[in-house]
């Protein structure tokens, strides 16, 4: 019998939580550890849709890259989505693990996987925060090399690899060669892309003053939204969960899609 346990364990080998940043809350959210998964469904947000997707594909655990319960609440009523959520996950003996800031850092996590999706070579971790124990670094930020193109080049690639509704943007005046990429909310690491010596670089969440500052410091700067640049790795969680759990079902949901409309 696979329990609960024995696939958290898995989760925490590929985004082991000392990964993760300190203000985050991964794990367990909701289940028993001694329950057993037989069909786990995967996707980026634990919200009511997916929450009632897992019952309907009969799912016994949903596992999220955000987390179901990011602060603790004063209450778990149905007055609120996240009482919601969690009651009726509760109700249906449905499990809900995540792992969130722990898998944007890790090897082989959100960050790589975006990589890989737009195409970066030579990739590597900008402004690593330690190595694992296989002594492979770990960190938030990924930068590669693309083949030299024009930014409106590029960014017809962006769209088309992640799927964007559209992308909001700043042209520095430089070609695109050596890019960053952050899923979500890494604009806040723009300077570390830059000292890498970076001319591009994508992430999502943008503020307007982190739009006027790019062309100033003369780097590219694209938003390509926060679902299109981290839904990619959880197709790979599916994989990797497939493959170290034949006897399992494991899913993707159909139901989260990006909402944000350009």
């Amino acid at each position: 019998m696979t329990t609960v346990n024995d696939i958290l364990k898995f989760v925490e080998s590929i985004a082991p939580p000392y990964m993760k940043e300190s203000w985050d809350n991964v794990g367990l959210n909701c289940g028993r550890m001694d329950r057993e998964g037989t069909k786990i469904l995967v996707a980026l947000d634990p919200f009511e849709g997916v929450c009632q997707e897992a019952k309907a594909v009969g799912a016994d655990l949903l596992i999220t890259h955000h987390p179901l319960i990011f602060r603790a609440p004063n209450a778990l009523t149905d007055d609120t989505a996240l009482g919601r959520c969690v009651l009726f996950l509760a109700q249906n003996g449905i499990s809900a693990i995540n792992a969130h800031t722990n898998l944007d850092c890790a090897p082989g996590g959100v960050n790589d996987v975006l990589a890989a999706t737009l195409g970066l070579k030579d990739t590597q971790v900008i402004a690593p925060a330690g190595t694992n124990e296989d002594g492979l670094p770990y960190g938030l930020l990924r930068c590669g090399h693309v083949t030299e193109q024009p930014l409106e080049d590029f960014l017809a690639h962006i769209k088309s690899s992640l799927g964007c509704s559209g992308l909001r943007y700043v042209n520095s005046g430089k070609p695109v060669s050596k890019v960053a990429v952050g899923g979500g909310s890494c604009a806040g690491a723009m300077l570390d892309a830059i000292a890498a010596g970076c001319d591009t670089c994508v992430t999502a969440d943008m503020k307007y003053h982190q739009f006027l500052d790019a062309a100033g410091k003369g780097i590219n700067l694209m938003d390509a939204g926060h679902f299109p640049t981290e839904d990619p790795v959880c197709g790979k969680l599916v994989s990797y969960l497939t493959a170290q759990f034949p006897e399992l079902s494991v899913t993707k949901s159909t139901s989260h899609k990006e909402v944000i409309q350009y």
